[in-house]
């Protein structure tokens, strides 16, 4: 299965809403999963500040465990 990655906006109504260069990627005719994905701002806040945790310096106590690479 090949998978198309594109964001949209949802406007309210029944509709959703394919931009025509990722549509012409897509095949004319068969079956198609379909899976929407949204916009979770206190998820995006987490992720962003488990990202900013991750890139940090070790701290002291953790310098030891360099020595083992």
């Amino acid at each position: 299965m090949n998978s198309i990655e594109f964001t949209t906006e949802l406007t309210g109504s029944s509709v959703l809403n394919i931009p025509n260069n990722i549509a012409s990627q897509m095949p004319k005719s068969g079956r198609v999963r379909v899976i929407v994905l949204t916009d979770d701002s206190d998820d995006n806040e987490w992720q962003l500040g488990s990202y900013e945790q991750f890139l940090r310096d070790d701290s002291e106590e953790d310098a030891i465990y360099e020595s083992l690479r």
